[in-house]
């Protein structure tokens, strides 16, 4: 990096493969940061709904130091906890953010893809500013990928369009262009294109998944961190497949309600009119089987050992659900322990002794969001961990179950994202949240915890192995059941077999769903949400989901 970088006092400049880029140095002159780099050209007019084209290079000096604009989002309402739009978002949104040590060479590059439920977020968040961990001695990118109906969006016409026959799956085709572009640029910024991580949170955990799943990102990455990843049956792009219709006739029915049945009347939509179509018609985005970017269910890629075989660290936290409230993802807990237990019985029939026995009727709010987090996110944590290791691949599992006072007040345990600020050292007196969550974490037990996540997490950018000197040893996972971190009460302390019994009974469920044919887990199908009341599930496929 030192050869190809020219000082100009706060200024940086750095002489990539495209181009000269200036960035910024940090006041403590450890850092410097170069943002709103584009990786592709704009996916506007023509280029919507096609797969990324590199961004061409440049003559002279281009200034990068301000973020680029979001990917398009609708507006949470302002009461959302998790509220918090971007300053500017445009369709013209492939950028992506570099925090560096000041005379990095040859670091460990870590790569970050936001959550959002692939609908928000942006890799330009304050609390994604990478400079702590660049003290550390990596290098971190944050990217934006195309999100919502601009990125996970099929139709017959952009598949027969299309080279490789296919469509949908942009966000996951931009998130593969970016890591192209880190491949060939980050040796000018210090880092190490050899020993690139790939890390994601919630909708980016689920992107890490597919990563690992999908063949065009193979040799792109060569470890990954997937937080609270979750992983739904995806639809098959011209078949319906268990339960669902196909990705295309998704397409062609938003079309049909949007009043814009054609491609082309599609691509002549504003943005901003595309965006709002979507949230009126209820798009939900999601990958698709195309054979191509995904050839097979998730699940069953990790399975059969089909993914990338990296050095994979994956967890989730213990109160996943807690922050829910109003998003419509959660039945009305029922108003007594003898209600709820009658509902498991009706539901659940010869599992039932066993689902109340890992979900107890005593509490019955308090079961109902651990039987969701558990058949979202504890299941995929466990499952990929398991099936990973079975490949022979290293894996470290985790359990995030640290609960600061402010989020305790208020009853959120260690709620979904609640993880995120101690991985990038979000913490203590300086740091920030999103208005609408708790007072940040700023004990010093906060930021003990912070400094240890932060350290196993940059030795395994750097080695493969999250080995942190004066840290309790981390030992891999071999099974579902086996060796794994608990980071709790401002401490990391080795632990083994993670709520027991959880995993094989949320097996269990799974397979009976399999078996007749439906998907096998969505937000309609989750602990009671099978019930069909004050939630968004189908009554009618409920009476069908659980048979003796």
């Amino acid at each position: 990096m030192d050869a190809d970088r020219r000082d100009r006092g706060e200024e940086v400049e750095v002489v990539t493969p495209c181009g000269v880029l200036v960035g910024e140095r940090a006041p403590d002159g450890q850092t410097v940061s170069f943002k709103g780099i584009a990786y592709a050209q704009p996916p506007v007019g023509a280029l919507r709904w096609r797969r990324p084209a590199p961004a061409p290079a440049w003559t002279g000096r281009r200034q990068a130091k301000a973020f680029g604009p979001a990917a398009m989002q609708p507006r949470l309402p302002d009461d959302a906890f998790y509220a918090d739009t971007p300053t500017s978002m445009s369709e013209d949104c492939l950028s992506l953010n570099v925090w560096a040590p000041a005379m990095a060479e040859q670091a460990p590059v870590i790569v970050w893809l936001h959550g959002g439920a692939l609908v928000f977020g942006s890799g330009g968040n304050p609390r994604y500013d990478g400079a702590r961990l660049a003290r550390l001695g990596v290098v971190v990118v944050t990217i934006n990928y195309r999100l919502g109906v601009f990125g996970y969006f099929a139709h017959p016409e952009l598949s027969n369009e299309s080279q490789e026959g296919v469509s949908g799956n942009y966000g996951t085709l931009d998130q593969i262009e970016a890591l192209r572009w880190v491949r060939q640029n980050i040796a000018a910024f210090g880092g190490d294109p050899d020993t690139v991580t790939l890390m994601g949170q919630s909708a980016g955990g689920l992107s890490v998944a597919h990563l690992m799943a999908s063949p065009l990102s193979r040799g792109l990455f060569h470890r990954a961190i997937a937080m609270s990843a979750h992983l739904p049956a995806m639809p098959a792009l011209t078949a319906s497949v268990l339960g669902q219709p196909s990705a295309e006739a998704i397409g062609m029915d938003f079309g049909a309600k949007s009043g814009a049945a054609s491609l082309e009347a599609l691509r002549a939509l504003p943005a901003q009119a595309l965006l709002e179509a979507a949230a009126e018609t209820g798009f939900v985005p999601e990958g698709a089987v195309d054979g191509w970017v995904h050839p097979a269910q998730i699940f069953d890629t990790f399975a059969a050992g089909g993914q990338a075989r990296v050095p994979l660290i994956v967890g989730f936290t213990s109160d996943e659900t807690r922050s829910f409230g109003g998003l419509g993802f959660l039945p009305q807990a029922p108003d007594s322990p003898a209600t709820y237990a009658a509902l498991v019985r009706r539901l659940y029939q010869d599992l039932a002794a066993r689902y109340l026995a890992q979900y107890p009727a005593r509490y019955p709010g308090r079961a109902l969001h651990a039987a969701v987090r558990d058949g979202v996110y504890g299941r995929a944590a466990l499952r990929f961990a398991g099936d990973h290791a079975a490949s022979g691949a290293p894996t470290y599992l985790y359990a995030f179950q640290h609960v600061y006072p402010s989020a305790e007040e208020r009853g959120l345990g260690a709620f979904h994202s609640c993880d995120v600020p101690f991985v990038f050292g979000n913490v203590g007196p300086a740091a920030v949240a999103p208005r609408n969550w708790p007072s940040p974490p700023r004990r010093a037990d906060d930021v003990a915890l912070s400094d240890a996540v932060m350290a196993y997490w940059t030795a395994f950018a750097r080695d493969g192995r999250p080995d942190a000197p004066g840290l309790p040893a981390w030992t891999a996972c071999a099974s579902p059941s086996g060796d794994y971190m608990a980071f709790v009460d401002g401490r990391a302390r080795p632990s083994r077999h993670v709520q027991p019994g959880m995993f094989e009974l949320q097996e269990d469920i799974v397979a009976r769903r399999r078996a007749a044919g439906l998907a096998w887990w969505r937000w309609e199908n989750i602990g009671l949400c099978l019930q069909g009341v004050n939630t968004p599930c189908q009554a009618a496929q409920a009476k069908k989901e659980i048979k003796p």
